[in-house]
């Protein structure tokens, strides 16, 4: 082999490297491209998506309660034994210190467990707790769609792995959701989280 050889297949490795380079520079750049605007998208318009479910009432209810005034969202179940009765019973509290006249401000618990939290038995639980937060439910996998693009995370758990069709439990997210007046994401409250920042929140979303 002359020495042609060898610079022709260098000159062919580079052209093949470079193409790939320019490849690899064109899919990164479309993947930033396509992040940022996802990341417009969401800053310019509603949390979440569409839905249509039922509240506790048993009337309809769809994404668009969610706007007109400032929101606070809270996913959980009835059967949790601990973080959202703890939740509901604080958010409404810290609802009647911001908005004692209750006309700013809105409040929702959504459940994470729709077959067992029908519209009737949420209106009972949370009327045990609070006249402020609104109560929502409906076909499993309606609210399972609506939860899945709200971002939260749910989980079922069975309570004994040796029967996992048996009892279960949920692991859910645990943070309040807070949506300003145009359905916008406006941040979270920790479970947990300080009273007095909790409070400084809610003013907040209040003033927009």
């Amino acid at each position: 082999m002359g020495r042609n050889g060898p610079v022709a297949m260098m000159k062919s490795i580079r052209i093949v490297l470079w193409a790939a380079i320019l490849v690899m520079v064109a899919v990164l750049g479309w993947l930033t491209y396509d992040m940022t605007q996802s990341r417009q998208q969401a800053s310019s318009g509603p949390f979440g998506v569409p839905f249509t479910l039922v509240a506790e009432d048993g009337q309809p209810i769809t994404e668009k309660a969610f706007a007109g005034k400032p929101t606070a969202l809270f996913f959980g179940f009835t059967h949790c034994p601990e973080v959202c009765p703890t939740t509901l019973f604080e958010l409404n509290g810290w609802l009647e210190k911001v908005d004692p006249e209750g006309d700013r401000l809105q409040a929702y618990f959504i459940t994470v467990d729709p077959e067992r939290d029908t519209p009737d038995i949420l209106a009972q639980y949370v009327s045990n707790v609070s006249n402020r937060i609104t109560g929502i439910s409906g076909s499993p996998d309606k609210v399972l769609e609506m939860v899945k693009g709200y971002r939260v995370y749910y989980k079922k758990v069975p309570t004994d792995e040796a029967t996992p069709d048996g009892d279960y439990t949920m692991d859910h997210t645990a943070s309040v959701f807070l949506l300003d007046a145009n359905g916008q994401f406006s941040g979270t409250i920790a479970y947990g989280e300080n009273p007095d920042t909790a409070v400084r929140k809610l003013e907040n979303l209040i003033k927009g």
